[in-house]
């Protein structure tokens, strides 16, 4: 069955939203994640000690960085209602890089991860997601969106970062693996 799917971005508009989500049906299934409110990749794990961080903590940060516009991503609404959720910013927003340099940073994009309520699992939600995430990315003229796979992942809380064969078969290709098997992608925007 075919879901008429609405994604938006998240902003202040569509924070409250967000928040819902991510109190209630985001992780129903895995609870020990819920405390992330989706700051994992927009700290610097040099300077945070990332364990010790709280929901309370990771809530609040959320709120303060959408409301200054330093985090981005989209929300996937089904009958009006979020079922979905997919981290998408501009690379220099998200300090867990801070340590890799890149000589194309300021041109890359990254899908941090996807959240998609598990009724409405293997439905496309994240695919629109991914789609939405590519199309932003090229409206703020970067050229490049990156983001991870776990090959090897054995659970659906491990594929988080969304599944490869989906970003393979959007155009995008392995740009490299690290020693535990993690792969990044890559897709290029615009020709440079």
């Amino acid at each position: 069955m075919t879901l008429t799917t609405t994604i938006m971005a998240l902003n202040k508009d569509t924070l409250a939203e967000f928040l819902v989500f991510f109190d209630t049906d985001a992780f129903a299934d895995n609870p020990k994640w819920a405390f992330c409110y989706c700051q994992f990749l927009y700290v610097d794990h040099n300077v945070v000690d990332w364990k010790s961080r709280t929901l309370i903590e990771n809530r609040a940060a959320a709120c303060d960085r959408v409301s200054a516009d330093r985090m981005r991503g989209h929300l996937a609404y089904v009958d009006g209602r979020v079922v979905g959720w997919c981290s998408a910013a501009p690379r220099f927003m998200m300090n867990s890089f801070d340590d890799e340099p890149d000589p194309d940073a300021d041109a890359i994009g990254v899908v941090g991860c996807f959240v998609i309520a598990k009724e409405y699992r293997r439905r496309g939600i994240a695919r629109a997601l991914l789609h939405a995430a590519c199309d932003a990315f090229a409206l703020q003229g970067l050229r490049y969106v990156h983001a991870f796979a776990e090959p090897h992942a054995a659970t659906e809380a491990e594929n988080h970062f969304g599944p490869l064969a989906m970003y393979l078969s959007a155009g995008f290709a392995v740009h490299s693996e690290d020693d535990h098997g993690e792969v990044v992608v890559r897709k290029q925007l615009v020709k440079s």
